[in-house]
């Protein structure tokens, strides 16, 4: 079995009591935001290596980097890692695009992670607004105007909407 699942089956399988999965995950996130703060240090940096060797590298544990490298996928330049069939020994790449970091830090409600320091030397505080702006929105779902039977028809033509593009309707 490819160690995401291992980790998913951890992480949210029925393993573990309430008490275990909350400490798991207060250690996975106290360990998470430490890689993220080295990583953004230096955000133009390219980190490779097998999944072994990170985790030795941020002094964590193989399961960790795992998910780790799940949560980081989709904020990766123009390529994903093989997370679905990634074993210990598997090369991985990590370059960050910063703004899609930034945008599914908020959108993950990560505020520990979006609220990193390191964030000031990547993105402008005017730019980090603009994308937390447009993730919110992004979840917010707007029903169109609906158009009355008698009221104007949308199309311009002057005529009440049941009589023209409502005829068929």
């Amino acid at each position: 079995m490819a160690i995401l699942q291992t980790w998913r089956d951890l992480a949210y399988g029925e393993g573990l009591n309430d008490k275990e999965r909350e400490n798991l995950w207060t250690g996975y996130f106290t360990i998470e935001k430490g890689i993220y703060e080295q990583i953004l240090s230096d955000p133009t940096q390219v980190i490779t290596g097998t999944v072994k060797e990170l985790a030795e590298k941020y002094q964590t544990e193989v399961l960790i980097m795992t998910g780790f490298l799940d949560g980081i996928n989709e904020s990766l330049k123009g390529y994903e890692n093989p997370i679905d069939t990634m074993e210990e020994d598997t090369q991985v790449k990590i370059e960050i695009d910063p703004e899609k970091l930034y945008y599914n830090m908020v959108e993950a409600k990560a505020s520990w992670l979006y609220e990193l320091p390191q964030w000031d030397n990547i993105l402008t505080e005017e730019r980090r607004k603009e994308l937390y702006k447009e993730q919110k929105a992004s979840g917010t779902v707007r029903k169109p105007v609906k158009i009355g039977r008698n009221d104007p028809c949308p199309c311009g033509s002057g005529k009440k909407y049941k009589k023209c593009c409502g005829k068929n309707a």
